[in-house]
């Protein structure tokens, strides 16, 4: 049996494992968007790669999907498009996300494809080089061909997938439907088990379960985002929303905007702003979820209450919504989400993207960078670069949609609504394990300083032959 890591490897985006069984059965685990590999061959003038692919799709025999964000699930309608014809399998509540962020994809990767197609038609008059398509731009039709193979599985339930493997989904807390997998596989009479992270939860979080027990494995995948980092402690969600939002709304008439990933992020939010308007600790603050897809994710989220926890069961069946109240206005269109420049009274704007590159959120910050009275708050990972990362990084000039703007805006940060476990939470997660029982650990899904970093404190509290694995390498088990 081989195992071969050919995404987040010593980055944190696009996962993608291949496990290899005896008898010519390949598994991929996971198949996510790669947004840090493009971005690093430009940076180093290396060529791109020639396949999207670095093995024939054909090949594949099965997909196990370990939960929706698009770093995990994004490449899965490329798979089907370039000769895949298996299943995908994975949580239901996965498989209803996914098909949301995957058509929003598609619909985005049409306009790109657009106006590519209108520039090289410009270059064609000119007689100039026409511009490559990307690769990886699939459309409606790819989603709606890899949707049809989804076969969604109740967690804590072994499925056979094989004569000699079976699939296990376990909760991990993080995002709805999200699911650590425990793979059992029988060669030469022998039993060897293998466990995949997928990204680890946070005990506590806004409606979620807290991450599952994986059962003892021979082989522990484990995700590395935050495996330096300890998030603070000593404010619950509810404290720490509702002390920001009197500062900068109540205390001044204020305005605060709030980037947020549209799926998961957002409905944490606007779940603990539910509870505190009906607990009456916050006055009457219009609330603005600027975010179709937002507002989409979180009718799954409504439909699948039973798969949530138990404190947002008894809120829902109490107040019979999880998300709606009062205050709460959805901005649909494009229109409704510019005139909101408009709005004269204290607001709450929360819109996506989480790290201030593209979506709506880039309008609102442009408008309101250079506003005194105007407080951007960041509530979780930013990555190198980003307008959101250079907002943390305290820039006091910042160039936004093509314009150099002064800012003024108060910027603040908070961690209770980040979805990923910090460095407690991954190292309670890998002592589930005996040390002597685990023949290797495998870290992924972060970068390098923090994979590091967790190695030695994992090496502190008694774990050996730890491997931070490489691009496309392979590892027999």
């Amino acid at each position: 049996m081989k195992l071969t890591f050919w995404g987040a490897a010593q980055q944190v985006t696009g996962s993608m494992y291949l496990l290899e069984l005896d008898g010519d059965y390949r598994i991929l685990i996971d198949c996510g968007s790669d947004f840090e590999s493009g971005k690093r061959a430009l940076k180093e003038n290396t060529p791109f790669p020639t396949a999207l692919f670095p093995f024939e799709a054909s090949g594949i025999n099965l997909v196990l999907l370990t939960h929706a964000h698009i770093d995990h699930s994004g490449n899965i309608p490329n798979l089907y498009r370039d000769g895949y014809e298996g299943q995908v399998l994975c949580t239901d509540s996965t498989y209803a996300l996914t098909a949301i962020l995957l058509k929003d994809a598609a619909m985005l990767n049409q306009k790109r494809l657009n106006e590519i197609n209108s520039a090289n038609a410009q270059r064609k008059r000119k007689k100039g080089k026409k511009k490559d398509l990307p690769k990886d731009l699939y459309l409606e039709k790819q989603v709606r061909e890899a949707l049809e193979n989804f076969v969604p599985l109740a967690f804590n339930r072994r499925f056979r997938v094989a004569d000699n493997c079976v699939v296990t989904f376990i909760p991990a807390g993080h995002l709805l439907g999200a699911a650590h997998i425990m793979i059992e596989v029988w060669e030469e009479g022998k039993k060897k088990t293998i466990g995949f992270s997928g990204d680890i939860g946070r005990k506590g979080y806004p409606l979620l379960l807290d991450p599952g027990q994986l059962p003892q494995v021979d082989y522990l995948i484990c995700e590395t985002t935050y495996g330096n980092r300890v998030h603070e402690k000593g404010s619950t969600p509810e404290l720490a929303l509702a002390d920001v939002i009197r500062r900068t709304c109540v205390d001044i008439p204020g305005r605060l905007i709030i980037p947020s990933f549209s799926i998961g992020r957002t409905q944490a939010l606007l779940y603990t702003l539910n509870k505190l308007y009906n607990d009456h600790n916050l006055p009457p603050i219009k609330v603005f979820a600027d975010s179709p897809l937002a507002m989409e994710s979180s009718k799954v989220y409504q439909r699948n209450v039973r798969m949530l926890n138990r404190e947002a069961r008894e809120f829902n069946e109490d107040n019979e919504s999880l998300f709606d109240f009062e205050n709460l206005i959805y901005l649909e269109s494009s229109d409704a989400s510019r005139a909101v420049s408009n709005h004269a009274e204290p607001c709450i704007i929360i819109s996506s993207s989480g790290m201030v590159q593209g979506g709506r959120v880039e309008y609102h910050v442009a408008q309101n960078i250079s506003n005194p009275y105007c407080t951007i708050l960041m509530i979780g990972y930013c990555a190198e670069g980003t307008l959101g990362w250079r907002l943390l990084n305290g820039q006091t000039t910042l160039r936004i949609r093509g314009k150099e703007e002064q800012v003024l805006a108060n910027i603040e940060k908070i961690d209770v609504f980040s979805g990923h476990g910090d460095q407690e939470d991954l190292v309670a997660f890998v002592r589930q394990q005996s040390p002597e029982q685990l023949k290797q650990i495998f870290l992924v899904h972060g970068e390098k300083p923090s994979m590091d970093s967790f190695k030695n404190t994992l090496e502190s509290v008694g774990y050996d032959n730890i491997e931070i694995p490489e691009k496309g390498q392979t590892f027999e088990l």
